[in-house]
């Protein structure tokens, strides 16, 4: 691929980087920028397996429903806020 140097721009409010078609990671996709040192680096964000998504959902829920179920709820005083003029 090599090296190629382009210039920063104003889009908006942020500071934009036009990436030339061979670095381009295609329209959408979804990416992760990380600073090390003076350099960002762009991945693009690893696409996750649906089912797999689905097994560990599964697991959270198994894991969550070996805890149990709370026992009694204690009721909270009530909180008393002290009176501002002018806020809401």
């Amino acid at each position: 691929m090599g090296v190629h140097e382009t210039k920063t721009f104003k889009s908006g409010n942020s500071e934009a980087v036009r990436l030339p078609k061979e670095f381009a990671f295609g329209p959408g996709t979804p990416v992760r920028l990380e600073r090390d040192g003076d350099a960002v680096v762009i991945r693009p964000v690893p696409v996750e397996d649906p089912e797999e998504a689905r097994r560990t959902l599964k697991r959270l829920i198994a894991d969550l429903n070996a805890i149990g179920r709370p026992g009694v709820v204690q009721k909270r005083e009530p909180i008393e806020f002290p009176n501002r003029p002018g806020l809401s």
